[in-house]
């Protein structure tokens, strides 16, 4: 079983893709695709990449640990649990930019 994780480009944050081919944020939501669905996956890649917004596409091998995606990588289950640096900016809590349909984030 195998996932697609990549970058959002203008926040960095780690996303996952999902069935209905949208970059999410967590990762029990992205498309687990079989090892026969390698023409499927790769096209995938490459409609992301064609798109400018998703950088650092990877392939990650997941498994299902009590109904949920666990990574095999180490990195990524480190990824997909979040920043491991609090969200702050001079002691104010902020939220990471998301990028918006229209290919910008919000200011």
């Amino acid at each position: 079983m195998q996932i697609l994780a990549g970058n959002e480009l203008t926040s960095g944050a780690a996303v996952y893709l999902d069935a209905t081919g949208r970059w999410v944020a967590e990762l029990q939501s992205a498309r687990v695709f079989s090892k026969d669905e390698a023409v499927a996956r790769d096209a995938a890649i490459a409609a992301s990449k064609a798109t400018g917004r998703i950088v650092s596409i990877e392939i990650e091998d997941v498994e299902q640990v009590e109904g949920r995606l666990v990574p095999k990588r180490l990195r990524e289950r480190i990824r997909s649990a979040g920043p491991t640096a609090p969200l702050s900016l001079h002691g104010a809590a902020y939220g990471r930019q998301v990028l918006g349909e229209d290919g910008h984030v919000s200011i």
